[in-house]
């Protein structure tokens, strides 16, 4: 009897882990921050990484069509022995949001066909050590930069930031969180969102690989790592369920609030 008790609790565990590994939730994040342009009133990021090997949920696109300004996908995109078909059909969902922007992850290099390639074919901005510049109508920027994976030793930060107005707010995207260690105050990165850590994947009460994904203020700048939407190795999570984001961004002088972190 014992025995049997055993194995349910088991499978019911396993279950759960199962469920949170597959899960759809956009998390919301708003941020406000004094020297955010306030011509750009709101700006709103739907943050996507790490989906490896799963399908964009048809009820995602739906609940986020209409509200996000761009897609930025936080590499890990795919891995080894996923289709290029099913790349090419997330990438299509994901340009129903919004125009499409990608950073590399360890992940990606692993593919066997010319992922490279693909992306440019969907339209999709690579932001490979590089930076693209959003203008308001008024002039004030918005430069949103990407750089190559830290863990490959891809990533160039200074090279990306020479394309950057001394002027514009900063925003970085990273696959990998560890850029912040590369980070100076001259740089005045405002935001960075990183994925990769996948908040562990699988954590027992307080304890995992990594620490669970959110939001925190590393001197003076606020970074967001997210639990990521997919999972590596194997198809389970346990107190890190995958995720998706948008990421709101306004000015606090507009509503009077500090950077919420």
């Amino acid at each position: 009897m014992l025995g049997w008790i055993v194995v349910f609790v088991l499978f019911c565990l396993l279950a759960y882990m199962w469920w949170e590994a597959h899960r759809n939730r956009v998390v919301r994040i708003e941020l406000s921050f004094p020297q955010f342009p306030d011509s750009f009133r709101a700006f709103s990021i739907f943050f996507i990484s790490d989906l490896h090997r799963r399908t964009l949920a048809a009820k995602i696109v739906e609940e986020i069509k209409g509200k996000a300004d761009i897609v930025l996908v936080g590499g890990d995109l795919t891995e080894k022995g996923v289709p290029a078909a099913r790349v090419k059909e997330n990438i299509r969902r994901l340009k129903m949001i919004g125009p499409v922007y990608f950073i590399w992850g360890n992940n990606d290099y692993e593919v066997e066909y010319d992922l490279r390639s693909l992306l440019i074919e969907e339209g999709v901005h690579i932001l490979e050590n590089r930076a693209v510049v959003l203008q308001s109508a008024n002039g004030e920027k918005l430069a949103l930069i990407g750089v190559g994976d830290v863990s490959k030793r891809k990533a160039r930060l200074e090279e990306a930031l020479r394309e950057v107005d001394e002027h514009s707010f900063r925003i970085l995207a990273s696959h990998n969180p560890k850029i912040v260690q590369r980070l100076r105050p001259e740089h005045r990165i405002s935001l960075v969102v990183s994925g990769h850590t996948h908040g562990g994947q699988i954590r027992f009460l307080s304890f995992g690989l990594y620490e669970k994904g959110g939001l925190k203020n590393i001197n003076g700048t606020a970074v967001y790592v997210s639990n990521g939407y997919g999972t590596t190795n194997i198809p389970l999570r346990l107190g890190a369920p995958a995720e998706t984001n948008l990421i709101t961004i306004r000015s606090s002088e507009e509503n009077g609030e500090k950077m919420l972190v």
